[in-house]
């Protein structure tokens, strides 16, 4: 039963997803809620420019709607306090985006927040969540992957679980530049936590969260798969981001994150190798970072570039779990 449930949650997810998008897109290009293409970047995204955005919309929607039913059906009188912290997460970082798009497509500005802006946001939102954990007596230590090794940080995991959600929030938010890459890495990324987190240490909630995001991402796949017909903007990728790295302090895998979201951390490093270099040589490693344009200008088709990183993403999920289960 329980597991008929599990499977069941992310069957609903992706139902909710398929129906509520046909009726969100047309009223995201009705307002006019287009996606405006940087300048600097690719000149073939040029063709997307117009394309709605604001699509991490209906991701969140459908996740806080079949969690909470599934959440209901698994055990009608748990307290659930992990399931609304993921949650809060989740929308907050979700709302934070979706300012970000606003002022990017309603108020035609390119850049959207600024990123002192931006951090201020992903800071206070960190903040609220140490609180809560704090309060609760949540163990500060974190595990070795591979080895038995513990290390109690104290008050030095305030700062771990700051750098995480703001890490990962922006890790994310960088890998979402192609039709398809992000929505199909992050799910092969909180798949892989899903399994962790019901095989590992039997979190209910997070597991049912975790499976109601992949529902949610295959269903929005559909129309995100290339040629997209809607991103998920800020709106959507700040979420995954902020909610990948909770899951991963709830269920104390936070060094696991960096092996399951091995891609993210790529594309984020290719940033920061690119911005050290040029400054400090006035040469670029890559053509252009993040690293999937490095490719889309080496000649690599879209869909090429999208795939591979789906590989290389299982490559690094299934490395996590095969971690984490035999010497966790």
């Amino acid at each position: 039963m329980n597991d008929y449930i599990l499977l069941l949650t992310m069957v609903i997810s992706f139902a909710i997803t398929v129906v509520i998008s046909p009726m969100i897109i047309p009223f995201l290009r009705r307002l006019k809620f287009g996606q405006a293409i940087r300048d600097e970047g690719p000149e073939s995204h040029q063709k997307k420019s117009g394309t709605p955005t604001m699509g991490g919309v209906m991701i969140i929607l459908a996740v806080v709607i079949t969690t909470l039913i599934s959440s209901y059906w698994f055990n009608p009188n748990a307290e659930n306090t992990q399931l609304f912290l993921v949650l809060f997460v989740l929308v907050g970082y979700g709302l934070l985006g979706f300012l970000d798009d606003y002022i990017k497509v309603a108020m035609k500005r390119n850049l959207g927040l600024t990123s002192k802006q931006k951090m201020l946001g992903q800071i206070v939102i960190a903040l609220v969540v140490y609180l809560i954990l704090r309060n609760s007596d949540f163990p500060t230590f974190i595990s070795i992957p591979g080895t038995s090794i513990e290390l109690d940080l104290g008050w030095g995991y305030a700062l771990l679980i700051l750098f995480m959600l703001v890490g990962a929030s922006n890790a994310v938010n960088l890998t979402d530049g192609l039709d398809g890459l992000l929505a199909g890495t992050a799910a092969i990324a909180f798949g892989a936590f899903a399994i962790l987190a019901w095989t590992g240490v039997m979190n209910v909630e997070i597991t049912i969260f975790s499976l109601a995001i992949v529902g949610a991402l295959l269903g929005f796949l559909v129309f995100n798969a290339h040629p997209a017909k809607v991103f998920m903007g800020d709106t959507g990728s700040l979420a995954l981001g902020g909610a990948i790295a909770i899951i991963a302090i709830l269920t104390k895998l936070e060094l696991v994150l960096v092996i399951i979201g091995g891609v993210f951390v790529l594309e984020t490093l290719s940033v920061i190798i690119q911005v050290i270099s040029f400054k400090t040589t006035g040469k670029r490693v890559f053509k252009m970072s993040p690293l999937h344009h490095h490719y889309e200008l080496k000649g690599w088709s879209e869909w090429r570039v999208v795939t591979t990183f789906w590989s290389v993403g299982l490559v690094f999920a299934v490395l996590g779990i095969y971690i984490e289960v035999m010497f966790g």
